[in-house]
């Protein structure tokens, strides 16, 4: 694995990671709605996974992440649909895609 892919690789995972301390062991919907400052700090975090996906995918195409332009469509529609963000479909990809993606990563790095 490039040196690049694996430091963006370690960035994604820094980011899951403090999505998960920022909701910390209290996961409730309503609470991250009302928190203007948490659901920023969400988004940003994403931001980031987005982008460091975008540069792995430029600089290594084939690399094998599941969903991995999905991921790079969400950056898109959080940093430009800024208006348009829907703190359910936040809620959703911090409750169902994180996780899953957070493993894929790990293994990843694991294998290094």
């Amino acid at each position: 694995m490039k040196r690049e892919v694996k430091k963006y690789l370690f960035d994604i995972k820094t980011s899951i990671e403090s999505i998960n301390e920022f909701l910390g062991n209290k996961r409730d919907f309503f609470d991250y709605q009302k928190n203007k400052l948490l659901r920023r700090g969400v988004e940003r975090e994403i931001e980031i996974i987005g982008e460091a996906m975008n540069r792995i995918m430029k600089i290594a195409p084939d690399f094998k992440i599941e969903n991995a332009r999905q991921i790079i469509d969400t950056r898109n529609w959080v940093i430009h649909g800024y208006d348009k963000v829907d703190d359910v479909v936040i809620w959703g990809i911090i409750s169902n895609h994180l996780p899953k993606l957070k493993n894929e990563i790990e293994e990843y790095l694991d294998k290094e």
